[in-house]
């Protein structure tokens, strides 16, 4: 019922920045958190960073200090500003709310870190 649409995505040189956004189709009255996945080929899904309901945030230790949550409840959006891009950070990146009995997916967005 609700949909997830990641957007932002892309090829980057080391060193660069990217910005992708999560837009829903409707609000999302209830939820426990919103949060960016990533897996890259061969690898199992991890954790990214996410942003609570109450403000507070956490971040796999391999993205601390270079990416940034964020949301905007007012656009039904959620955001991750990232900086200093390497080459492992290269991933399909996955928007992901926490709701009451379950969660909700976006389908993906491409994020290729390469010279």
């Amino acid at each position: 019922q609700v949909q997830l649409v990641e957007s932002g995505g892309g090829l980057v040189q080391p060193g660069g920045s990217l910005r992708l956004s999560c837009a829903a189709s409707r609000t999302i009255f209830r939820f426990n958190a919103m949060g960016w996945y990533r897996q890259a080929p061969g690898k199992q899904r991890e954790l990214v960073a996410r942003i609570a309901n109450g403000g507070s945030t956490k971040y796999a230790d391999s993205v601390k200090g270079r990416f940034s949550i964020s949301r905007d409840n007012a656009k039904n959006t959620v955001y991750l500003q990232m900086n200093s891009l390497k080459p492992e950070d290269t991933a399909v990146y996955y928007c992901n709310v926490e709701v009451i009995g379950g969660a909700y997916w976006g389908q993906g967005t491409q994020v290729t870190v390469s010279s």
